[in-house]
């Protein structure tokens, strides 16, 4: 059985997905191109021109598979429909779990495809191995981030406590002295091999929690019963003090 999976949406969404992908054992998967180095042997979807169907798809671009299981095109009727067009078995997933679903986003990804429950995303990394506390003060919404004002202050506590310290930003985003990762698997083996690492709910700490790295993972606004990374060296905390946040990082790091 050959099986193709589209999957869109940003690192955190995506990294939540991967039980679900992985339970498919699909043929090949198809995602942004940013998280390629993340499921080796993956395409862009930019690249396999999937964005550019409108109302006929090319009966070719999926001739080679059996199934087709996409989280792509789930608010976009004329997508569904020209896929369906040339292709006798789509499976079509919602994107993002509603306000209501009442469970964590990997469990609601996992149970559409029939996954084992609870799910907990996990990227096999080797580690580069440094004592670096990784702060990545970010997130796609500027109401979910801890104030960043909180983050300098508590780097500047952590420094003073000898401990050393990396702020981490995405190519559109920008802090002076912050590291710029271009490859998702190379930021992931620093992750996975340094002392800590505190975020906001973003996906970079969705990538922390599945390497198995340290994890404070910062929540303001958003629900962490839906949101919460998974993975068992996180911890979370909600609407914290700098003094709450250096506490538990001092205590994690010395763990």
């Amino acid at each position: 059985m050959r099986r193709l999976v589209l999957r869109p949406g940003g690192i955190g969404d995506t990294i939540l997905s991967f039980p679900a992908i992985a339970h498919l054992s699909p043929t090949e998967v198809w995602l942004r191109g940013e998280m390629k180095p993340l499921w080796p042997g993956s395409a862009s979807l930019l690249e396999k021109g999937v964005d550019r169907i409108l109302d006929q798809a090319p009966p070719e671009l999926f001739a080679d598979f059996d199934e087709i299981h996409s989280w792509y095109g789930a608010k976009r009727d004329d997508f569904r429909a020209a896929v369906d067009a040339v292709h006798p078995r789509v499976f079509w997933y919602e994107a993002l779990p509603p306000a209501n679903a009442g469970v964590h986003a990997a469990d609601f990804f996992a149970a559409q495809v029939g996954a084992r429950l609870p799910a907990v995303p996990s990227i096999a990394v080797e580690p580069r191995r440094n004592r670096v506390v990784w702060i990545h003060p970010f997130s796609g919404s500027a109401r979910k981030n801890w104030p960043l004002g909180n983050f300098e202050l508590l780097a500047r506590y952590l420094e003073a406590a000898g401990r050393s310290v990396q702020f981490l930003r995405a190519p559109h985003q920008s802090f002076p002295g912050a590291q710029l990762f271009e490859d998702l698997a190379v930021l992931a083996e620093y992750l996975a091999g340094g002392a800590l690492y505190i975020g906001n709910d973003c996906g970079i700490t969705h990538l922390a929690a599945a390497v198995g790295a340290k994890t404070l993972a910062l929540f303001e606004t958003t629900d962490p019963a839906i949101w919460a990374p998974r993975g068992e060296n996180v911890r979370v905390l909600e609407r914290p003090s700098v003094e709450q946040v250096l506490a538990e990082a001092l205590g994690e790091i010395e763990a």
